[in-house]
């Protein structure tokens, strides 16, 4: 078997690759005969092979790590925008310091419509609603920051590998950025114009994702940016 590197667009029911692989949540494999099932990017390595979508929906996963915004508050929850087909909900016990004593609270004094919040998937079954928590690191509701909406498939080329893209953001342009695996990004800068910087980045991932040379790109991106700032 060869290692592929570039990563070339597969369509439904194309055989893209025969040998022993593990494949993929896109991938069918016919007596060692691959097919993709989607339209989207083959990557090969020694062992796997999947096809990465261009365009996804986001399905929680139990632990991942996303951004919401509060659409509705009831007597002891909020709803919660995920950007998934999934409506949230984040329980108050999920969020509050100290469990309420009986309901009638005003929850809008906490977390109103509009809120965005940093959460986890706490539990997640496909037949009831994600529940969220608050109780983990880095999780609470956004005071400050800029929001920007990326595929969910292609949140993996914004972080790179081992973390390679999203450090060098980070590094160049001195933001902070958290990752929701729903395909909202926060960035947070104390400069405006870096936070703006950051923010155009992540929509150049969402138009070249699939164009080889990305990361080289965006260095050039930053150098030139930083020559006029």
């Amino acid at each position: 078997m060869t290692v592929q590197v570039k990563r070339p667009i597969v369509v439904p029911g194309m055989m893209i690759a025969e040998g022993k692989y593990n494949p993929g949540e896109y991938v069918i494999n016919e007596d060692n005969k691959f097919h993709s099932t989607i339209i989207g990017l083959l990557e090969i390595t020694e062992k796997n092979i999947d096809v990465i979508p261009l365009k996804s929906i986001y399905i929680p996963k139990v632990g991942d790590k996303v951004i919401g915004i509060i659409t509705n508050y009831h007597l002891l929850s909020w709803s919660v925008d995920i950007n998934s087909p999934y409506e949230a909900i984040l329980m108050a016990a999920g969020a509050l310091a100290k469990p309420l004593e009986k309901p009638g609270p005003d929850l809008g004094k906490f977390l109103n419509i509009g809120d965005a919040i940093v959460a986890v998937v706490q539990k997640f079954d496909r037949l009831s609603s994600p529940q969220l928590t608050l109780k983990e690191p880095e999780c609470g509701k956004v005071v400050r920051g800029t929001i920007v909406e990326l595929t969910p498939s292609k949140v993996p080329r914004l972080i790179g590998k081992k973390g390679s893209l999203i450090n060098l953001i980070k590094k160049e342009l001195d933001v902070k950025i958290v990752v929701g695996q729903n395909g909202r990004i926060l960035i947070i800068g104390d400069d405006f114009k870096r936070e703006k910087m950051a923010t155009e980045i992540v929509h150049r991932v969402e138009n070249e994702a699939h164009v080889p040379g990305l990361t080289d790109r965006i260095t050039k991106m930053i150098e030139e940016w930083k020559k006029h700032a």
